[in-house]
């Protein structure tokens, strides 16, 4: 551009410059957005902001518009003209005069992301008075899903982050629903890595005690795995005691555990949901590699560590081989996946479910309590409580018309 030319007038007015809001409401049908701009072309209004929602047939279109040149009189037929093409279609219109742009947004600015199952208007409620008791602002709300839960997302400014967080997690604990808290920015919407725990949160089985079981000792493994997972013992020394109890085990078993492993509800449409939208995907496992090493072929992953059983013999020795991968060490192969992936740590998601999985989900920039121990609850940044692995999505603002979307995608 050169000195002489001067650059195009914005439709961005000053905090005095006379603006109209035009609310349409009524049927929805198609048409009607395109009408009404036709209506205003007329009057060589310039857009400053649109909102449109329909629900249940019923469309609700707000447009922010520059004032018509030409004083009372252009805008008085502006109006009338309006209001007639509106009624021309049964629809309602309204017109409010004010002055300037939407007020600014306070600082601080998160994505609010509610789960219900069902999502009750109690529930809404609560929710919605304790952003504003954070002295948060409700800008904008629309569903993500309607099912297999209902998912809504409030878009929140005025509240920082972590106060906002801690808030409703103590509000979401008391009304049964799945609260997440992130914020907001483009870090949303950029490449990240998600890290899952294996049993009881990928799959539906703890692998060990699928092992156990054609040792004959199943309910021996399972107690003890029940005690670790609630924190009351060392993972390491309870995963040794468990592995012993495997000792003599043909290790031809593995093939048959393979085939027992049950994935998750929405386990697959997680994983192709996130691949499609180009996340890496891995899992960390106190389980066995006999088995992840599977389920990441199997699934496509891209990561995937997990203890080794030793075979001598075609024989289980009931020993483990190689570094131990316990509470500390999900932390440690998060932090190793996201160098790896090129990911930084604060773009990384953890999903787990039990005491040993709580470094990894507190490493993570998101940490998921999927189904967990209360222990695990109380301490990760958000939590999901319904038998639906695909859920995680929505905290990650990721629409059900996107997963659909995804998953027609793979059957073309």
């Amino acid at each position: 551009m050169s000195a002489s030319q001067t650059p195009p007038a914005t439709a961005v007015p000053g905090d005095d410059d006379p603006t109209l809001l035009v609310k349409i409401f009524g049927k929805d049908r198609p048409g009607i957005t395109a009408g009404l701009f036709d209506t205003l072309a007329a009057y060589a209004v310039d857009v400053i902001d649109i909102e449109q929602v329909v629900t249940r047939g019923r469309i609700t279109l707000c447009v922010l518009v520059t004032a018509p040149e030409g004083g009372p009189g252009i805008e008085g037929e502006l109006r009338a003209t309006v209001h007639s093409w509106a009624e021309s279609l049964r629809l309602q219109a309204e017109i409010i005069s004010g002055r300037g742009d939407n007020r600014p947004r306070g600082t601080g600015r998160s994505h609010v992301t509610v789960l219900g199952h069902p999502l009750t208007a109690e529930s809404t409620a609560a929710i919605a008075a304790r952003i504003t008791g954070t002295g948060g602002n409700i800008d904008r709300i629309f569903r993500l899903a309607k099912y297999p839960v209902t998912a809504v997302e409030f878009a929140v400014s005025g509240a920082e982050t972590e106060a906002l967080r801690t808030a409703l997690a103590t509000e979401a604990a008391a009304l049964g629903v799945d609260v997440a808290v992130v914020a907001a920015g483009l870090q949303r919407r950029a490449q990240r890595l998600v890290v899952m725990d294996v049993d009881s949160t990928l799959i539906q089985d703890e692998v060990i005690e699928l092992f156990a079981a054609h040792a004959g000792c199943e309910a021996e493994v399972a107690e003890v795995t029940a005690r670790a997972m609630r924190g009351e013992l060392d993972f390491e020394q309870s995963l040794h005691a468990r592995v012993a109890l495997l000792a003599g085990l043909d290790a031809s078993v593995a093939e048959k555990v393979r085939a027992e492993v049950r994935l998750t509800p929405g386990a697959r449409t997680l994983i192709r949901t996130l691949k499609r939208l180009g996340y890496q995907v891995g899992v960390v496992s106190g389980g066995f590699t006999q088995v992840t090493d599977d389920l990441r072929e199997r699934l496509g992953l891209d990561f995937a560590s997990a203890n080794t059983l030793e075979i001598v013999d075609g024989k289980l020795t009931g020993r483990v081989t190689g570094e131990i991968v316990d509470r500390a060490g999900k932390a440690r192969l998060l932090r190793r996946f996201a160098a790896e992936a090129g990911v930084p740590l604060s773009q990384t998601v953890a999903i787990g479910d039990g005491a040993n999985d709580l470094d990894m989900l507190n490493a993570a920039g998101l940490g998921v309590a999927f189904n967990a121990k209360p222990v695990v609850r109380e301490a990760a940044h958000t939590a999901v409580n319904v038998p639906f692995l695909d859920t995680v999505l929505y905290l990650l603002g990721v629409t059900r018309e996107e997963v659909e979307a995804a998953k027609t995608h793979d059957h073309e």
